[in-house]
């Protein structure tokens, strides 16, 4: 360890066991427990470290969760909680670009990494390693902040009339709320990140996405007159919610089971609001009537405000988790008109997941979205920091198979919902939304259905089928030409490949820095 790395992580320590017996005055977060401090890598604004502990919170039990108030109380009168957390920050001498990531885990793994940091040739889900260190480069702070009962969380229980010992779910949502408003506005030495955050910026995906939505709904993105989030990264979310707002026996969240071609009438995931207007007319109802008890006007304009929003799906999205729903509502089949603090982006041809290939009728999905991921999250920090208006939506057009059994269907429970799934060329290649190079110019059918389809892992992941090399090789079945009647070479075909690159550059829908590993890539492939 360098003196340099040294210095930093020795004084952050020292300040943080401080913090224990000092904890902030009228912080929701009582204190952070910090129980290791480590280098994490040098990068181009410096020096990061690794900050892992658990935060102590305590709730008025009059907050409206449901079984709040039957929880045992502290000393205090208040209903505790403890979080774990994982802090990847600029060290103390490093200055960062001012903006705090919340990185929500999916069922207790962080995603943050996965969905930034990665290409497809370093395809790690959900673990921390620093890969191609983009979110350290551009100088984000990420925390990583258990919310889950069964993954680390300790929530408030009870037991109710039968005997049974049921947890009080919703302090999740509480957790992640007051754990990003403690890091953002604390002050004094038990804040690692104390007057180096200037905006908040929250990522989920796929359940975790859902649960972002929840917090809007439910009211969780204030806290004292402030706002939490002022934007948000919603990735893979389909339509619906996630069912945390809940009492359960455990071990396991109420959130993680979800509707799926084995159980198309499970509760409590599709539900309205559907539709990102509906979603954020209601968070704009629990905000203003929030305010109006705010201490100041400008307490009570932040906690009106609704946070910036850029949603991705995938085509995979469309066919398994009912993504239609989400542009449409819970009626018909005209879009709903999209509110101005949202964009959409449909990624034609990616996949939700990935699954082991072996598993699947046919091979996995190929697609490298993790480009738009990052452009995404570029794009949201310039809108919220500065103004910047993100590329506009871009939508896939979709079309409605109600007897089609590779579709899930509408639920019975929303007897006017109509499921739709993206249009397809002659190639069986989704039409519309951002069409990464490796699509607008394919070697393949992207984003087919992979049965079985009563294995998440296949549905989620989609196929890949590639084109016949050559003419001779293609089998009398297969309409779609081969590779060699559509590309004269190889260079014609990587030519191709870097315009449609750059041109998703000019769109903002791609950073510069991913077109010459798109490009190398794509030779591979040829």
């Amino acid at each position: 360890m360098t003196p340099l790395i040294c210095r930093s992580i020795c004084a952050l320590a020292l300040t943080l066991s401080l913090a224990i017996a000092a904890p902030v005055a009228g912080a929701k977060v009582l204190r952070l427990e910090v129980t290791s401090t480590s280098a994490y890598g040098r990068f181009t604004p410096g020096e990061f470290v690794r900050i892992e502990g658990t935060a102590h919170g305590e709730l008025d039990p009059s907050e409206k969760i449901p079984g709040l108030q039957r929880a045992p109380r502290s000393a205090s009168g208040g209903v505790a909680y403890q979080a774990p957390f994982v802090i990847i920050a600029p060290a103390l001498t490093t200055k960062g670009n001012g903006a705090l990531l919340i990185d929500v885990p999916n069922r207790g793994r962080p995603i943050s990494h996965f969905l930034y940091n990665s290409r497809r040739e370093n395809f790690r889900p959900l673990a921390l390693d620093a890969r191609n260190g983009f979110l350290q480069h551009q100088g984000f702070a990420v925390a990583v902040v258990q919310w889950e009962l069964g993954q680390g969380i300790a929530l408030p229980s009870f037991t109710d009339e039968t005997g049974t010992k049921r947890f009080v779910e919703g302090v999740g949502l509480a957790a992640i709320r007051d754990v990003a408003d403690f890091l953002r506005n604390a002050t004094g030495t038990g804040n690692p990140l104390a007057g180096r955050v200037d905006r908040v910026l929250g990522v989920g995906y796929s359940q975790t996405a859902r649960l972002l939505k929840s917090m809007l709904v439910e009211g969780f993105n204030h806290a004292d007159g402030r706002r939490v989030f002022d934007g948000l990264h919603i990735h893979a979310s389909a339509s619906g919610l996630a069912d945390v707002m809940a009492t359960g026996p455990g071990p396991a969240s109420s959130t993680f089971f979800t509707p799926r071609f084995s159980a198309p009438e499970h509760r409590g995931v599709t539900e309205e609001p559907l539709s990102y207007a509906a979603i954020s007319e209601r968070a704009a109802n629990i905000a203003k009537a929030g305010a109006t008890t705010a201490a100041t006007t400008t307490a009570a304009t932040a906690a009106a405000a609704l946070p910036k929003m850029l949603v991705t799906n995938t085509t995979t999205d469309y066919y398994n988790i009912r993504a239609s729903l989400s542009r449409t509502g819970a009626s018909g089949l005209a879009d709903v008109t999209v509110p101005p603090h949202v964009r959409i982006y449909d990624i034609a041809g990616a996949s939700h997941g990935r699954a082991a290939e072996q598993k699947c009728d046919h091979p996995p999905g190929q697609l490298d979205f993790f480009p738009v991921m990052r452009a995404t999250l570029v794009n949201l920090d310039s809108w919220v920091r500065q103004g910047s208006t993100p590329p506009p939506s871009r939508l896939m057009p979709l079309q409605p198979q109600p007897s089609e059994p590779t579709l899930l269907q509408a639920p019975r429970h929303l007897p006017g919902a109509i499921v739709q799934v993206p249009l397809r060329d002659a190639d069986g290649n989704s039409l519309g939304g951002v069409r990464l190079p490796e699509l607008a110019v394919p070697l393949g059918t992207h984003g087919a259905q992979n049965p079985p389809l009563a294995d998440r892992g296949c549905n989620l992941d989609a196929a890949y089928m590639a084109f016949a090399k050559t003419r001779v090789a293609r089998r009398p079945a297969d309409k779609r030409p081969s590779v060699e009647e559509r590309y004269p070479s190889k260079d014609a075909y990587t030519r191709r490949i870097e315009r449609a690159a750059q041109r998703l550059v000019a769109e903002r829908l791609m950073l510069r820095q991913d077109v010459a590993p798109i490009v190398e890539a794509a030779g591979r492939a040829y």
